[in-house]
């Protein structure tokens, strides 16, 4: 259930259009298949399989997000500070254009 809530979330917040787009993108592919056979897996009966499946897709296909990521929680309001520190910064700035080895 929570898989096609994320992916109708994913529609309505970008489109239909785009959001095809996105899972058929050549670069996007490994992740994409990667998530579909970790939903098939829940869906026929191996859910700890699936899940594990699906978050790597999930983390293969949105790791171009990780960068905004990191700035959105520099700025949350009471726990932001905690994303500042010095350690915390310098692995965000490595990690900034990098996508996930494949």
């Amino acid at each position: 259930m929570g898989n096609i809530l994320f992916v109708s979330g994913l529609m309505l917040t970008i489109g239909l259009k785009s959001t095809m787009q996105f899972f058929t993108k050549p670069k996007n592919y490994k992740g994409t298949a990667s998530f579909g056979a970790g939903f098939l897996m829940v869906l026929v009966g191996w859910p700890v399989i699936g899940m594990i499946l699906e978050a790597y897709g999930f983390v293969i296909l949105f790791s171009g997000f990780w960068p905004t990521l990191a700035v959105f929680l520099q700025r949350l309001p009471i726990i932001g500070w905690i994303f500042q520190q010095p350690f915390i910064t310098s692995f965000f700035s490595q990690q900034r254009g990098k996508r996930v080895p494949v």
